[in-house]
């Protein structure tokens, strides 16, 4: 659907792997010897800050791992735990470092797991790749393991070999449904319907109410042109969850795009309802408004739109289009520039642009506006034209 952007992940419940004390104590340069006054210092202040961080109390755990670097800077158990508290807190970049420190001290797989989940909870997805593969390509990683590889893939848009690792941890947990939810969108970015035929049918055998997976089997049924199937799909959605982000938009899309105007402006409404701020229902309910000649009213759902997504195409266009239906041909021009420049290869950008230039009388620019639109035009017909020969 155009105008939502990227899909996002959501993040399953990942969390860190606490550190056991006595690994700390062997590697603490403080250890050898008999009992010194810093070791019983070092050995209370990790004791308390572990039941802290157990009973879920995050500040005290973080001053008393704090206390124990004091003491001792090399302690494995402080520096793996107090990165977990920092990621618990909402702090995962201010994580890394105390990892990446407890790994130079003595390489760890479970600090180095940790590492790699502060890495993914920060977005640093090549990072959180990089330290993952080692731990993923083996036959024996686990499912976290094998989760966060696929996310961190998922993110950085290799879709292929997301779903190469999302497929391996799918098989050892096989009722996760946020698993499947991601291989089923890492198949529908690279148009593999019939893989995603397979996961729709492993999500209904786990959920058969899921809506996001009607609105993801819905969206694949559209990229096919099959929009009645789609509609179904998303007709379904709607049924199991009416509440579900995004139900709503997506079914007043596809009824857009059938032409059904008032059943579409029906749900865009209720979408909006919910989430005032959907970009979707804000610029397709303006489109509707605009084309029933209602264009004051339709302007505000479009600079809505682009509140939320100021790189929106078809919002920009709309906008662009309000004005110029308000008879302020120079208020046009800046929505339309601006979508010329996000999206140059746009033939109607182009063409409504030059219109509105050829409005206030810059007729040059209007003119080399419009013959571009033209030859944008030209060359992507006759590319459609030589992707149909091929195949």
């Amino acid at each position: 659907m155009r105008g939502r952007g990227k899909t996002w992940i959501a993040i399953v419940a990942i969390s860190g792997i606490a550190a056991p004390a006595l690994r700390a104590q062997a590697a603490s340069p403080l250890s050898s010897g008999s009992p010194s006054r810093a070791q019983t210092l070092l050995r209370s202040d990790l004791e308390q800050a572990t039941q802290a961080l157990k009973r879920g109390d995050n500040v005290s755990a973080e001053k008393g791992f704090r206390r124990a670097l004091e003491i001792d800077p090399n302690s494995l158990q402080a520096l793996n735990d107090l990165g977990i508290v920092l990621a618990r807190m909402g702090r995962p970049t201010e994580a890394i470092p105390f990892y990446q420190k407890a790994l130079r001290v003595r390489p760890d797989p479970a600090t180095k797991r940790n590492l790699a989940i502060a890495y993914f909870k920060s977005e640093r997805y090549a990072n959180a790749w990089s330290t993952l593969r080692p731990m993923a390509v083996e036959r024996s990683a686990d499912f976290q393991v094998l989760e966060l590889a696929g996310l961190s893939l998922f993110a950085l848009d290799r879709y292929t070999e997301a779903a190469e690792y999302l497929e391996r941890a799918n098989q050892l947990q096989p009722s996760d449904l946020e698993t499947l939810d991601m291989l089923g969108k890492a198949y529908l970015h690279i148009k593999n319907y019939k893989a995603l035929t397979r996961v729709f049918a492993r999500i209904m055998q786990v959920n058969p109410n899921s809506a996001s997976a009607h609105i993801l089997m819905g969206t694949a049924y559209d990229d096919m042109q099959q929009r009645s199937d789609a509609i179904k799909e998303y007709q379904l959605a709607e049924q199991a969850d009416p509440n579900f982000t995004g139900v709503h938009s997506g079914l007043g899309y596809l009824y857009f795009r059938q032409g059904e105007a008032e059943l579409a402006e029906k749900e865009f409404r209720a979408e909006l309802q919910r989430f005032p701020n959907d970009p979707v229902s804000n610029c397709y309910l303006g489109e509707i408004l605009l084309n029933q000649t209602q264009p004051a009213n339709a302007k505000p759902y479009f600079e809505a739109a682009l509140k939320t997504n100021p790189r929106y195409i078809e919002a920009l266009l709309g906008l662009g289009k309000t004005e110029l239906a308000m008879n302020d041909p120079k208020a046009a021009i800046p929505p339309l520039r601006r979508a010329v420049q996000i999206e140059p290869n746009n033939f109607q950008a182009h063409y409504v642009l030059g219109t509105t230039l050829r409005q206030v009388g810059q007729n040059a620019e209007a003119a080399r506006e419009q013959k571009l639109s033209l030859e944008i035009q030209e060359k992507q017909r006759a590319a459609a034209i030589r992707k149909n020969e091929n195949k």
